[in-house]
């Protein structure tokens, strides 16, 4: 009797688990990658946080979102010819208010839409540069003068990636929010999840990185999915790269280290898109390695837009006392929406004019 109990129980186990894969849709093919980049225009923009927001957090968070400010920044981009932009979404933000957090970013999106800017959301970011590793929802700190991205709020925080227990919580926001948003047409694609494995977590965010993967796929967005490369780590890229319908990275390099990325990821015969670059002290700018995007047909998604308490116009690791750098690292206008340099932003419009004709 005992054995047949075992045995109607693992079939019972097995079948639950046949199930339930039977509802995790596959990758797309190479062909239907290549299909959907064919249809889109050369995909040029920016990451994206408000000049208001010191984090991801107060972006998102309804004591501080602002649209009419958004919708004044994203001005400036529309007039510079940029049509794509991409932002981390705040697990904290949702958790607190579901419905709230939904409709705010519905209304983010009609913002982008006014502006002719395609949306690239990414759900998770392990990034810390300051001394909190978990956000807060509610008033955020002021800038620590010096300090880069100090009080940077990663999402959902190192303590959630790292207990499984909650997992189940954070399951519920990424079907809820990519459910509701799946065959919007204002999102380009789904960024699952902003350099996994950085801010000291290594791979303690595998975990967790694996299951986004399988919820994503079981939402079966009709956007694609990625997860961009950002290092050299192997074991994370062979769990990114199949899991990305398109090939999404990260590149600070000049513009030789720009070309030799871009070529070795073509291998993987997916369209190719860049979701974070520039950074001037590096010598990846836009004079040199804007037209190596546009002549290799590489969406490009510089850093940033307005600079603002982020701070990132000073280089990585800066702190107060450091001397104030020469040139900025990151950003393409000041906080009163006057270009750093014109000359930027004359070339950014010359490429996007050009492939609007």
């Amino acid at each position: 009797m005992k054995r047949n109990c075992a045995f109607l129980l693992l079939c019972l186990f097995s079948f639950l688990m046949t199930a339930d894969a039977q509802t995790v849709a596959p990758g797309w093919s190479e062909q239907k990658a290549s299909d959907w980049y064919a249809s889109q225009p050369w995909l040029c923009g920016f990451n994206y946080i408000p000049a208001y927001a010191i984090n991801y957090t107060a972006m998102w968070d309804k004591t501080s979102f602002d649209g009419k400010v958004i919708d004044k920044e994203l001005a400036l981009a529309e007039s510079a010819g940029m049509n794509v932009l991409r932002a981390v979404l705040q697990f904290a933000v949702y958790e607190d208010n579901p419905p709230y957090f939904l409709k705010t970013l519905d209304t983010f999106l009609v913002i982008c839409a006014k502006h002719k800017i395609k949306f690239v959301p990414a759900l998770f970011d392990d990034c810390v540069f300051g001394l909190e590793h978990d956000p807060k929802v509610g008033k955020q700190p002021e800038p620590l003068i010096g300090w880069y991205a100090w009080a940077w709020s990663p999402s959902p925080g190192h303590s959630l990636v790292i207990d499984e227990r909650t997992h189940p919580r954070i399951e519920k926001y990424v079907k809820a929010v990519m459910g509701r948003f799946k065959d919007d047409s204002r999102i380009l694609l789904w960024d699952l999840y902003n350099e996994p494995t950085n801010g000291g977590l290594g791979s303690a965010s595998f975990p967790l990185l694996k299951k986004v993967i399988v919820w994503a796929r079981t939402v079966n967005p009709s956007q694609p999915v990625s997860i961009g490369i950002w290092n050299n780590d192997d074991r994370l890229n062979d769990i990114v790269i199949p899991a990305s319908d398109v090939i999404t990275f990260h590149n600070y390099e000049n513009r030789e280290g720009l070309i030799k990325q871009i070529n070795n990821l073509k291998k993987y015969n997916r369209p190719v898109i860049c979701t974070e670059w520039m950074n001037r002290p590096n010598g990846s700018v836009i004079e040199t390695n804007l037209p190596v995007f546009y002549d290799e047909k590489v969406g490009c998604m510089l850093w940033g837009l307005v600079n603002g308490k982020t701070q990132t116009d000073l280089n990585w690791g800066h702190r107060p006392g450091d001397a104030a750098p020469k040139v900025w690292q990151h950003d393409l206008y000041r906080p009163d929406y006057l270009p750093y340099d014109e000359k930027e932003i004359n070339m950014i419009r010359k490429y996007t004019t050009e492939t609007k004709q």
